[in-house]
């Protein structure tokens, strides 16, 4: 971690434009939207949008994985292949990561020719970025390109025609700019910022509260994904199950889970890029409000603290990673907020980190699916087991495992574990995951 002095109103900016950047509403899976953004972007930048001879969407091996079997709103189906036919057909690029917000199954007809037509083709590219998304469009008379990187709805690229409009792909500077400074901060740096940041500029963050808290009814009222949320309650209606913090946690997480893995046409407030993320960060901290009293602006220092936790892991670690981010990140965040409305002191809160880190660590990635819905309840109770263990002063010792003398040593260490000790797991994972889809066309051919 570097050590800089920054002022407490540089600290507090710094916080407030991070929230406003990387807490935004999406509608589906981000994989897949971004993919269809992507594609969406670029058919808006042709000249000539009748005579397309050829869409070519490549994108990074994490953007693959992520987006295999995801369910897309408005429809029954998954996968990036009609998400980016959406993207041509329906998308609106204006709608950021909202772009499939208007389609419908009415919509699907146009797409699906398109994939029959042939002229659609999927490639994985060979790159070091975990975001990395590229879409070539050639028609008789025009030609595009859009390239995303590094974040879901950042372009770095643009061309229409032989223009170039954007390009900040290859720019020196380029990384740098996606680099966040505040996370460099020391982990209490960062609480004590949330602590001391104006209500009034953190005031918004209570709208993710809201939104995702609609996905979770659904999730309760529909039989959406596996059904996860909707099952447990079931068991606490029937005695089995009790309602209380853990249980509720991991019932209003899973729930949203089983409704935005489905496919349901309802944005969730996401975090750090991630629609999934965003229900893990959130949802555990409306569990305890509904609860236990808290007062409106409690609740968005909680959320504020669960979502630049997110961040801070997830810098560590990557936007997209072998590990699941919303087992080792976002359940984290969630961990510390719940801790800190429970009267936690510091030392409370980073005991809150040290626990999640040992208990989640191990929790891999194996894309976004209907079956992340058990992934969010796993980590909703850990959460809670984790604030619950940290405020009554248990804390994993120092070297058990990968946990440090500090938070700090810690994340790196889970940095370490991430980056360079499972370089090779999401090349394996893929190789099975593409394994199981091809079977699965072939006995679908039989």
């Amino acid at each position: 971690m570097l050590s800089i002095n920054r002022s407490d109103s540089e600290l507090q900016s710094m916080l407030i434009s991070t929230l406003q950047r990387e807490v935004t509403p999406a509608m589906g899976c981000t994989e897949p939207v971004a993919v269809a953004l992507a594609v969406a972007k670029a058919r808006e930048l042709l000249s000539d949008q009748e005579d397309v001879l050829k869409i070519s969407v490549s994108v990074s091996p994490n953007i693959y994985k992520n987006g295999l079997a995801v369910g897309i709103p408005g429809t029954r189906e998954v996968g990036l292949v009609i998400a980016a036919a959406l993207g041509f057909t329906s998308g609106d690029s204006k709608n950021d990561l909202k772009v499939l917000s208007t389609v419908s199954e009415t919509d699907l007809p146009k797409a699906k020719a398109l994939i029959q037509s042939g002229i659609l083709e999927l490639n994985m590219l060979d790159t070091s970025h975990k975001v990395h998304i590229e879409v070539v469009i050639n028609s008789k008379n025009s030609d595009s390109k859009a390239i995303i990187m590094d974040r879901h709805n950042q372009f770095v690229y643009l061309k229409s025609d032989g223009n170039i409009l954007l390009n900040t792909e290859i720019s020196s500077d380029f990384t740098a700019a996606c680099e966040n400074p505040l996370l460099d901060e020391s982990f209490i740096t960062l609480i004590k910022t949330i602590e001391a940041v104006p209500y009034e500029s953190i005031e918004f963050l209570l709208q993710g509260a809201t939104m995702n808290r609609l996905v979770a009814d659904y999730g309760l009222q529909n039989s959406a994904g596996m059904q996860v949320g909707k099952t447990l309650q079931s068991k606490v209606e029937k005695g089995l199950l009790t309602d209380d913090l853990m249980t509720r946690a991991m019932i209003l997480t899973s729930s949203a889970s089983d409704a935005r893995m489905d496919g349901i046409s309802l944005p969730v407030m996401s975090s750090n890029g991630s629609g999934n993320n965003g229900l893990t960060a959130i949802l555990p901290i409306v569990a305890y409000s509904e609860l236990y009293s808290t007062d409106a602006e409690s609740m968005a220092r909680a959320i504020a603290m669960s979502h630049i936790v997110n961040s801070y892991i997830k810098n560590a670690i990557g936007r997209l990673s072998a590990l699941c981010g919303c087992g080792v990140a976002a359940g984290t965040g969630a961990s510390v907020a719940i801790s800190w409305l429970m009267g936690g002191n510091y030392a409370q809160l980073e005991a809150t980190v040290k626990n999640m880190l040992a208990n989640t660590s191990g929790m891999i990635c194996d894309g976004a699916k209907v079956g992340c819905a058990l992934k969010l309840a796993t980590s909703a109770s850990a959460a809670i087991q984790s604030a619950l263990l940290a405020t009554s002063d248990i804390c994993v010792p120092a070297h058990n495992g990968i946990i440090g003398d500090t938070v700090e040593k810690t994340v790196d260490n889970l940095r370490i574990l991430s980056n360079e000790g499972m370089m090779k797991t999401d090349a394996v994972m893929l190789d099975i995951m593409r394994s199981m889809q091809q079977d699965e066309m072939l006995s679908s051919l039989s």
